[in-house]
């Protein structure tokens, strides 16, 4: 079994000693001037909170058509159920409020279209990932 090579034991290579960060004091890993991830987490969603809700094109055509007028508190009410769908981590949802269904892009704040209860017979609504009974 030997060919002229020599048997010692294996040594495990000398790696650098490196210092591991302390995981009990999170403020204390943080460099002075950063902020955590939660406190800009939190300033991202008061930030899209504070945008107002906006109408495509189709949208304000359809409402007109079917004569649906929206008040101050209809838009607060809207306002909220994208708020609500958005902390859940939802796209595109269907947003039931007053006998009309919305269909809203979460992220853009964007209604994209409306159908009252007159025009929702038989009517699917595809491509939503949540739905809410505002």
């Amino acid at each position: 079994m030997s060919q002229g090579w020599p048997m010692r034991p294996v040594t495990r290579p000398n790696a650098p000693q490196t210092e591991l960060p302390i995981r009990n004091n999170p403020s204390a890993q943080r460099a002075a001037g950063t902020v955590s991830f939660q406190d800009e987490l939190n300033k991202q969603l008061q930030v899209r909170q504070q945008q107002p809700v906006t109408f495509s094109a189709h949208a304000l055509e359809r409402l007109r058509m079917r004569n649906i007028r929206l008040t101050q508190d209809d838009m607060t009410r809207l306002g909220s159920a994208i708020d609500r769908v958005a902390a859940k981590g939802g796209r595109e949802s269907l947003v039931v409020y007053n006998d009309t269904a919305y269909l809203i892009n979460v992220k853009n704040r964007t209604v994209i279209t409306a159908v009252d209860k007159a025009h929702m017979q038989d009517h699917v609504f595809t491509k939503i990932d949540s739905a809410v009974f505002a």
